[in-house]
């Protein structure tokens, strides 16, 4: 819980630093936005851009049922597991070039990141539904439900605030079985879910770059992640262990609406503000590859995963030390029980 908190926060934390990446273009929704805040806008939609694939990829995942492959076989088969992922990220720092308000087009600035290992839990389930149809020493055509869940809480600290417009979350998603596991066969599946958080608004102040005696506010409003993703999957037990592989695509749709009230000090004229709303959205599709491994305990199962993303394109207008696109590795540990 305190890792997915501190995964929201470090969104709004970096908004006054934020800038391009490569080959990138200003933001429309900043280009019409007021010359002095032009600089912030297109600085805290790059950082949004910039964290954006890193969110997308820790709340998808890799399999959508840790450990499995193939359907379940129809009622009353069922699993439910909780899962914590954990990716290999980057954080802006957030020390760097804060935004100017001087009139005029923004300044493409560069930034360093650091290494931050962010994570997410979540809860996954699955109800057979449909058990398939004989074919051979396997069944085809299996079906299951798939649902999983997320929560994020309302945090007040020093200088954020994180809102939700509701603690909790749920997502739901289908999986067909193309061969039932038996003896001899490993059990294949393509399955498509949805993931995503609660609307959430984080507030966060900052004294980076004001002008003294004064705060910049900045503010994430009903930030909105999703992703749909598709698996491809395979699997096969070996009664005290089991290994599972898969492949899929996953599309990332998320969107905000952001403000920002910067203090700063101007020659003769004195302290200056400057504040508006803008619009920022971060489309992307990528590929997703894992291997998960598991110990079986009876009914109880200890999953873990390896997987990788990569692809799509996420261009911003400042540059970064490593691209917002980098592939990403990320690895899930959970506990899964079922019949």
């Amino acid at each position: 819980m305190k890792r997915r908190i501190a995964l929201l926060a470090a969104v709004a934390f970096a908004l006054p630093v934020v800038a391009q990446a490569q080959g990138g273009s200003v933001s429309p929704s900043c280009s019409a936005a007021q010359q002095n805040l032009q600089d912030a806008c297109q600085k805290a939609t790059d950082l949004f851009r910039y964290m954006s694939p890193q969110l997308g990829a820790v709340i998808a995942g890799g399999n959508t049922i840790l450990g499995q492959g193939g359907a379940l076989g129809g009622l009353p088969h069922f699993t439910i597991g909780v899962r914590g992922t954990l990716l290999t990220g980057n954080l802006p720092k957030v020390d760097q070039n804060p935004p100017s308000i001087n009139p005029g087009t923004p300044v493409a600035s560069s930034y360093t990141t650091s290494t931050q290992i962010l994570g997410f839990p979540a809860v996954d389930g699955a109800i057979g539904l449909f058990g398939g149809i004989p074919l051979g020493l396997t069944n085809v055509g299996g079906v299951d439900l798939l649902v999983n869940a997320a929560y994020v809480p309302t945090v007040t600290a020093s200088n954020i605030a994180i809102k939700p417009n509701q603690s909790m979350q749920f997502g739901i998603g289908a999986r067909l079985g193309l061969l039932q596991e038996s003896i001899l066969v490993p059990g294949v599946a393509l399955s498509y879910i949805h993931r995503g958080l609660p609307k959430t608004t984080i507030t966060a102040t900052s004294t980076a770059g004001s002008a003294p005696g004064t705060v910049d506010t900045l503010q994430i409003q009903d930030l909105n992640l999703a992703t749909n993703s598709w698996r491809l999957t395979a699997s096969k037990s070996f009664i005290l262990f089991g290994l599972a592989a898969g492949v899929g695509q996953d599309k990332y749709s998320n969107s905000t609406n952001l403000y920002a009230s910067i203090y700063r000090n101007a020659p003769i004229i004195g302290v200056q503000n400057a504040n508006g709303k803008f619009t920022a959205d971060a489309p992307m599709t990528r590929t997703n590859a894992f291997v998960d491994g598991y110990v079986s305990l009876l009914m109880l199962k200890i999953v873990g995963e390896l997987g990788m993303v990569s692809g799509g394109s996420m261009p911003t207008y400042n540059t970064f030390d490593k691209a917002a696109d980098a592939s990403r590795v990320y690895g899930s540990v959970g506990l899964r029980i079922g019949m």
